[in-house]
């Protein structure tokens, strides 16, 4: 691949994350609108009077999202989820730091989109800092500067947008309605209607918790598949990272019935996550120089190899 051909992959990997992001920032928006209006218009049958700019602005970021969305829900299949496990396993692509693989992940934006105002590293340290004002721990800082590193997948094994960002969801189980989109945009899925694959258990039994179920190839596995093996974080924070694109489930409550005790105390952890995650962009830029050291320490605090086989 050339490296103009690179770029352009970049870019577009780039625009389609930040439109995922923002078609959940405008789903949270509105499930929080909604409850807030449930008392003053639930006896109308039109309401009139209620603001539908938001719900514009959902449709319209819809759109842009959609054929992305047709085409992930098209190709992650159980077929393709057990190659990319193996695919995981059977090689280290690259061995950096922690730091290194963040400004290597900056060069996706920097190089593809050189007139944006927020490069990878601000997105990463802007959601760091907010966890650490709030005087949450310190492996929560940690997590939130490190939880889209899985986007390097971009630049090793990814087949298109498809398999780097975007909801996740199970495979090898019935596709449930509160997936974005619903179960009509996995119509071409090769699982859907499987005998056993678009079952509501699948190959899975109720209750056997979410350490065992397959979710979406993506850049949330891929990182948790990394941070496990090799770093001191508790529980909770690979939580949070594996799941903070799992909206499904930890925002509209779905596949609860293959969750174990052990996750409803990590679907509590990765709520008190996703607004870190979700709004804390802002045009207030990180110093990286200033904040170097700090999260240097905090790197080091978690990560005892120092070098990281990705």
């Amino acid at each position: 691949m050339s490296p103009h051909a690179n770029v352009a992959n970049g870019a577009a990997l780039e625009e389609i994350s930040d439109a995922v992001d923002n078609v959940n920032v405008l789903k949270q928006n509105l499930k929080e609108k909604a409850q807030a209006e449930k008392d003053l218009y639930e006896e109308s049958e039109f309401d009139k009077e209620k603001d539908k700019t938001q719900f514009r602005q959902y449709e319209d970021a819809c759109d842009r999202v959609k054929n992305f969305y047709k085409e992930q829900h098209t190709k992650q299949t159980v077929a393709y989820n057990l190659k990319a496990r193996n695919d995981f396993h059977s090689k280290t692509r690259a061995e950096m730091s922690v730091w290194d693989a963040m400004e290597k992940l900056n060069t996706l934006i920097d190089e593809s989109d050189p007139d944006t105002s927020l490069s990878q590293i601000d997105h990463l340290l802007q959601s760091a800092e907010a966890i650490r004002r709030d005087g949450k721990p310190r492996w929560m800082q940690l997590t939130g500067l490190i939880h889209d590193l899985g986007k390097l997948l971009f630049f090793y094994d990814a087949r298109g947008q498809w398999d780097v960002v975007g909801d996740t969801f199970p495979v090898g189980c019935g596709f449930d309605e509160r997936i974005i989109y619903g179960t009509e945009s996995f119509e071409d899925n090769e699982d859907f209607g499987h005998p056993i694959y678009s079952t509501p258990n699948g190959i899975y039994n109720p209750g056997c918790g979410l350490d065992n179920v397959m979710l979406s190839w993506g850049h949330d596995e891929y990182l948790y598949h990394v941070v496990k093996e090799q770093s001191t974080l508790p529980d909770e924070a690979l939580a949070m990272i594996r799941y903070h694109s799992f909206y499904p489930w930890h925002n509209a409550g779905a596949y609860r019935h293959l969750m174990n005790e052990k996750d409803e105390e990590m679907l509590k952890a990765v709520k008190a996550f996703n607004p870190y995650d979700l709004y804390s962009k802002s045009d207030d830029v990180p110093t990286v120089e200033e904040l170097k050291p700090y999260y240097f320490d905090l790197i080091d605090e978690f990560f005892p190899t120092k070098i990281i086989k990705w």
